[in-house]
C-alpha cells in the first residue's frame, strides 16, 4: 500500500518536475560515463594492446582456441593460423581522436548498468503497480544480456570478422593495409550491434505486454529466423560449416529464449 501511495505521489509531479528531474538523470549518466572515460583514457596501453588490438594477433585467446580445437577435429580450416592484420594511421591527428573516441566508448560500456538504472528510475512512476513489479530486475536482466552480447561478439564474432576481412584477397598482388579508423570501426559497431541484439528478451517482454507479439507468431517464423541467423554466420565467419554452426547455436538460443519469455508473459495477461 504505502509503494503505491508513493507511485501515486511521484505521479503527480508538475511537467517542470519532470523535466528537473530528467535533466538530473542526463546529467549524472554523463558524469559517470565521463568519470570512467578518465579513467580509461590514462590507462592507454591496457585499454588498446589488451583489449581493442588484441583480436587481430594469433596470441588471442579465441585464435588459440580455434587452433587446438581444428587440430582436435582434423579440421585445420578453422585454425586462424599466424595473423598478418596491418594496422596503419594515415591521418594526423588520427591517434588521439581514436584515444579519445575509445576511452568514451568504454565509458558508456561500463557505465552501461548506472545509465540504464537512471532511465528506469526516471520512466517507473509511470508505471502502473503490477507492471513496476514484474519488471523490477529489468535493469539487472538488460545488464547482463548487454554484456553476454558484448562478450560474445569480442571473443567470437570479432575475431572472427577480423580475420576473413583482414586476410580476405581479390588477388596476391594486393596487400591490406587497415586504417585504425576502419578497424576502430569494425570492433565497436560489431560488439555493439550484438550487445543490442542480446536485448532481444526484453524487447519481446515488452511487445508481448502490448499485444504486438504473440509465442504462437513467433513459433510459426522459427525457421525463417534460422534461414536469416545461418546466413548471417555465413557472411561473418571462415568459409566451413562448424565455424558458422558455433555462431548461429548461441543466436538461435536467443530466439528461443525469447519464445520461454513470450509465453510466459502471454499466459499471465488476461484473456
Amino acid at each position: 500500500m504505502l509503494k503505491k501511495k508513493k507511485a501515486n505521489a511521484e505521479k503527480e509531479m508538475s511537467f517542470w518536475e519532470h523535466l528537473e528531474e530528467l535533466r538530473w538523470m542526463i546529467l549524472r549518466s554523463i558524469m559517470v560515463v565521463l568519470a570512467i572515460a578518465v579513467v580509461a583514457f590514462f590507462n592507454r596501453k591496457f585499454v588498446f594492446d589488451t583489449i581493442i588490438l588484441a583480436p587481430s594477433t594469433s596470441d588471442f585467446f579465441t585464435n588459440r582456441m580455434l587452433c587446438r580445437l581444428g587440430e582436435w577435429l582434423s579440421m585445420p580450416s578453422i585454425c586462424m593460423g599466424d595473423l598478418t592484420l596491418q594496422i596503419i594511421n594515415i591521418n594526423m591527428s588520427g591517434q588521439f581522436l581514436t584515444h579519445m573516441y575509445i576511452s568514451f566508448i568504454v565509458g558508456v560500456v561500463i557505465g552501461f548498468p548506472f545509465v540504464l538504472n537512471e532511465i528506469w528510475r526516471f520512466v517507473r512512476p509511470a508505471l502502473k503497480y503490477r507492471e513496476a513489479k514484474y519488471s523490477s530486475n529489468a535493469v539487472v536482466v538488460s545488464s547482463a544480456l548487454f554484456y553476454t552480447g558484448v562478450l560474445f561478439s569480442y571473443f567470437l564474432i570479432v575475431p572472427l570478422t577480423v580475420n576473413f576481412f583482414g586476410n580476405y584477397h581479390v588477388s596476391d598482388t594486393i596487400q591490406n593495409q587497415i586504417s585504425l579508423n576502419s578497424y576502430i570501426s569494425m570492433v565497436v559497431s560489431v560488439t555493439f550491434s550484438l550487445g543490442v541484439v542480446f536485448e532481444l528478451p526484453i524487447v519481446i517482454f515488452f511487445l508481448t505486454k502490448i499485444g504486438l507479439i504473440t509465442p504462437a507468431f513467433m513459433k510459426r517464423n522459427r525457421k525463417y529466423t534460422l534461414v536469416i541467423l545461418l546466413i548471417i554466420s555465413a557472411i561473418i565467419t571462415p568459409p566451413d560449416v562448424f565455424s558458422q554452426i558455433i555462431v548461429c547455436i548461441p543466436l538461435m538460443g536467443l530466439y528461443e529464449l525469447s519464445i520461454y519469455v513470450s509465453e510466459r508473459i502471454y499466459r499471465k495477461e488476461p484473456s
